[in-house]
């Protein structure tokens, strides 16, 4: 049918009536041309046809935006693609757990657990993402390694292994690829080589990255895969994406392959690779929520409904966006059998579309989750088979003479590693050996690098890798290592004996004591203090002569507000009083032995009556003397120290008497040498005593 060219002023006048119907047409037509690509590239997902549904993908996202939900069955189709690769290391995986069952072959069992235990230690050599050999490892903040290729393609936005966010990409762990270099040259030398294709592509230098990935392909078989993933790069920078598509498909078990997926469809397809992304991590999730768009998506339109436009508008489906040979291909896939598949699913029945719904979940959720009720036993023997076909690769194996325990040293304290953490830098130190330098400096000990950030997050977490291989390879070293620790440890846990000595200011029994903290001794000595789990701390006045006085008050921690420098704001109370007995130094901060001092109780009865009557006046004095004090004397001191404790019942109930004996001689205005005899007294009696006699001279004094 033709339509004749209207007469100019015609035209113009029709123009000027009917300007926005036809605007508003070309966009209905635009739309459902959009739509029906898209249901081609859906129909061919999901018939499994890959790259195909990548080619109308792609047109579709020419000709207008493609929404998350529109993607659910291509993404359904590469999470299928990518899990029939994967299926063999999940079946090994679950064979391994069913082979632990059974009871009737003994041995089998015994070699199945050896050869579990080889594969283990196997994987630690491994990048926990794509599975390859780490290379040259990059450690993150939270002390799981990656190697350098998946960090570099922004793959990761949380550790595989442990959930946290990756934040920052550090540099290579210096200790661990020296320790790599040394029991594998062979495989850090192909690690190498792959790094260099990945340094050409970043120099765009594309056909020289290929070139290099294709020797490395024929000539090193055991980095195929990762070869063929940085030559697909490479190609799709040469804008050669057949090629590309080749290389990725043959790795589709790496879960990189997802990533470049995502880049075949569309350079401005974030919303496509972000989808990618959370399914590959959470594939389950994303089963089950697809169904529910699928459906909200059939109920848009009637299946006769969307066949009487595909007819009517099938002779403007072309658009100018599109070349001539994507047109072609286009109305052929239109007019060959792509249409019938694409309108043929929802004109099923009600029956068949539930029957079809479910065989789909079943089938999606039997490749997701193999789920063992306890089979017969002949299902046991062939996943056995399976299993050890599968064990049938090399494992690495490190020889004994490359083992020497000063690779694996400390630099700070030159003893073997213990609890090893890894700077942002890429050294490794002893987590205590790293602290102490920090607390002088934040600064690495070795290459001086700024360590700011590092301090002020404070999570030293062990490297895992390093942990693991000190105590398979070293493990008498390992033991040694341990058990001097603990001594240390447990020397620093006594109460009575080499008691860290704060030398500061006065203390007293139930009294808070706020301190701030940003002498790097005092921090070693906080940080001893909570670590060994006493957390407790003696606190003096210092002495011209012997350096502290002989009588203090012990702190008990509450809390600890680490500042981001390092300095710390430490909540502590007064606990019990102490004598010195002897004094000493250790790593630039007081120790001594020390004796608890308690109040001689009274039994008599007649004695205690009279205390009691004292404590009784003291208390009413010193009560009627704090009500007294001018408004911002009262208001410092219930700040600082909190209100006056009320009367106990029984003033003998614990070993340094009433609280308000300590409260009142905290805020009485004394000279601290005054405080600290008050402090040695142990006679209740004597302290309330010198207490009524302050309050009476206090009290004394006019405008007071």
């Amino acid at each position: 049918m033709s339509l004749e060219q209207p007469a100019e002023e015609e035209t113009g006048e029709r123009n000027a009536f009917f300007i926005g119907i036809e605007t508003e047409d070309v966009q209905e037509k635009e739309e459902d041309h959009h739509q029906l690509i898209l249901q081609k590239a859906n129909a061919l997902a999901s018939d499994n046809s890959l790259k195909e549904a990548i080619y109308w993908f792609s047109v579709a996202m020419q000709y207008g935006p493609v929404r998350p939900e529109q993607l659910s069955t291509f993404v359904d189709c590469i999470v299928r693609n990518l899990k029939k690769k994967a299926a063999p290391a999940s079946d090994l995986r679950h064979n391994r757990d069913v082979e632990k069952d059974d009871d009737d072959d003994d041995d089998d069992d015994e070699e199945e657990e050896e050869q579990q235990q080889q594969h283990s230690w196997d994987e630690v050599f491994d990048c926990p993402h794509c599975h390859s050999f780490l290379g040259e490892p990059v450690t993150l903040a939270c002390g799981h390694s990656f190697c350098p290729r998946c960090l570099r393609r922004r793959l990761l936005s949380k550790c595989k292994l442990c959930n946290e966010a990756v934040k920052i990409e550090g540099k290579p762990n210096v200790l661990l690829c020296g320790v790599l270099a040394k029991w594998f040259p062979e495989e850090v030398k192909r690690s190498k080589r792959l790094r260099e294709v990945d340094e050409l592509c970043k120099r765009r230098c594309h056909k020289e990255a290929v070139t290099l990935a294709s020797d490395v392909i024929q000539s090193e078989p055991e980095t195929a895969v990762e070869a063929r993933l940085s030559r697909a790069e490479a190609y799709m920078s040469l804008q050669q994406f057949d090629l590309a598509l080749e290389d990725t498909e043959l790795c589709l078990s790496s879960s990189c392959s997802a990533e470049i997926f995502c880049d075949l469809l569309s350079s401005s397809g974030d919303n496509v690779k972000v989808i990618v992304r959370e399914t590959a991590q959470n594939p389950v999730a994303h089963l089950h929520n697809k169904t529910i768009v699928a459906d909200a998506q059939a109920r848009q339109h009637s299946p006769v409904q969307r066949l009487s436009q595909q007819q009517k508008r099938r002779g403007s489906l072309k658009r100018p966006g599109l070349s001539r040979a994507d047109s072609v291909r286009f109305d052929n896939a239109i007019g060959g059998g792509g249409l019938k598949r694409v309108c043929s699913a929802p004109q099923l029945g009600g029956e068949e579309k539930t029957t079809l719904l479910k065989r789909k979940l079943s089938v999606c959720d039997t490749e997701l989750c193999i789920v063992d009720k306890g089979g017969s036993k002949h299902k046991k023997q062939g996943l056995k088979k399976s299993s050890k076909k599968a064990q049938a690769k090399t494992c690495r194996s490190v020889s004994q003479n490359l083992i020497d325990p000063n690779d694996l040293e400390c630099a700070l304290c030159m003893r073997l590693l213990y609890e090893p953490v890894t700077t942002p830098c890429g050294h490794t130190f002893c987590k205590n050996c790293l602290e102490r330098c920090l607390d002088h400096t934040p600064q690495c000990p070795l290459c001086k690098e700024s360590l700011k950030e590092y301090l002020a997050c404070r999570k030293y977490m062990v490297t895992s890798v390093l942990d693991v291989l000190i105590k398979q390879y070293l493990g008498k070293e390992y033991e040694e290592r341990s058990k001097s620790h603990l001594e240390e440890t447990r020397e620093l846990s006594h109460l009575t004996k080499n008691v860290p000595i704060f030398v500061c200011t006065m203390a007293y029994p139930t009294v808070p004591c706020p301190l701030h903290v940003f002498e790097p001794r005092y921090r070693l000595m906080i940080r001893r203090c909570v670590d060994t789990g006493t957390r407790q701390f003696g606190m003096c006045i210092s002495d011209p002569q012997k350096g502290f006085v002989d009588y203090g008050c012990m702190l008990i921690i509450r809390s600890v507000h680490f500042l981001p420098d390092g300095r710390s704001v430490v909540d502590t109370i007064g606990g019990n009083r102490f004598r010195v007995l002897s004094r000493g130094m250790r790593d630039g901060y007081s120790i001594a032995d020390i004796e608890h001092l308690e109040d001689i109780r009274v039994d008599d009865s007649e004695e205690l009556e009279s205390l009691q009557e004292l404590h009784d006046a003291v208390y009413e004095q010193a009560r009627a003397w704090f009500q007294n004090l001018k408004m911002h004397f009262h208001n410092q001191i219930l700040q600082h120290f909190g209100p006056m404790p009320e009367p106990e019942a029984d003033i003998q109930a614990t070993p340094n008497g009433p609280a308000c004996c300590w409260w009142l001689l905290a805020v009485l205005p004394v000279d601290r040498r005054y405080q600290l005899c008050v402090l040695s007294m142990t006679s209740l009696k004597w302290r309330l005593e010198k207490i009524r006699h302050i309050l009476t001279y206090l009290q004394s004094i006019p405008n007071n």
